[in-house]
């Protein structure tokens, strides 16, 4: 069973240590905040995508964004017809308009949704979790954050994993779980009371496990592996700076 969205690779990104890909991630996310233009959330998205594509990942980014296109979709046709701004009519079907101003302004906010999510998904995508939780609590933090980080990551594929599970042992005992609305509605209960039930079994199991271990322990604990970063990692994070920088230079004194 999965329990995490990470995609083993032997890529330039993979070989990067976990905290210069923490400060990629979050380069991008500043900057999707710094660049409110469409044209710097379009340069934006097109670099993240650019690292996605190298990294080998961005088949599984794929269905994501697909997911996600129904909010961005929304962003647009919401903002074209209510926003305050709207003025000049761009399209018109009987009764319901469409404006410019306020299309461009749902634009932007999709490709500001979409430049978030690119980031997000260097990190979970191209980095193994434990190597993540481990690098941070080299670096000083606490063991409960760094469990907080991993049950994060981890929540997603553990549930879709568990729901597929307790679906095929319904299914098996005869449920109908596909069909008609009303029958998916039926089928509701049965497939989330075990979800949850389970879920909060394996929360307790996991406490009781954390606690023989020494999870409470106030030494600082020690580490299986040895950290490893490639020689190029420096020049990353240098490089992510200066963008940054220049990301910051470009808003307040070229108002990008």
């Amino acid at each position: 069973m999965r329990v995490s969205l990470y995609a083993p690779g032997d890529t330039w990104v993979h070989r990067l240590d976990p905290i210069t890909k923490l400060l990629m991630a979050g380069v991008g996310i500043v900057l999707t905040f710094l660049l409110p233009s469409l044209q710097g959330g379009a340069a934006l998205l097109a670099v993240l995508l650019l690292v996605l594509g190298t990294a080998g990942v961005l088949h599984r980014a794929v269905p994501v964004y697909v997911g996600v296109a129904v909010i961005g979709v929304t962003f647009v046709v919401v903002q074209g017809l209510v926003n305050p701004a709207n003025v000049h009519p761009l399209a018109r079907l009987g009764p319901v308009v469409l404006y410019r101003e306020g299309l461009l302004v749902g634009l932007r906010l999709a490709l500001r949704l979409y430049d978030i999510l690119s980031a997000t998904l260097i990190l979970v995508l191209v980095t193994n979790p434990s190597d993540l939780v481990e690098s941070l609590v080299r670096r000083g933090a606490s063991p409960r954050f760094g469990y907080v980080m991993m049950a994060v990551l981890q929540i997603i594929p553990t549930m879709v994993a568990s729901t597929a599970t307790i679906t095929d042992a319904q299914r098996s005992r005869g449920m109908e779980t596909e069909g008609r609305l009303w029958v998916r509605l039926r089928a509701f209960v049965p497939l989330m009371g075990p979800l949850v039930t389970g879920s909060l079994i394996a929360t307790e199991e996991r406490a009781l496990a954390l606690e023989v271990r020494g999870f409470a322990g106030n030494r600082r604990p020690t580490f299986l592996k040895e950290e490893r970063m490639p020689g190029y990692a420096a020049a990353v994070r240098l490089l992510s700076l200066a963008v940054l920088l220049l990301g910051v230079a470009g808003r307040w004194l070229l108002g990008w």
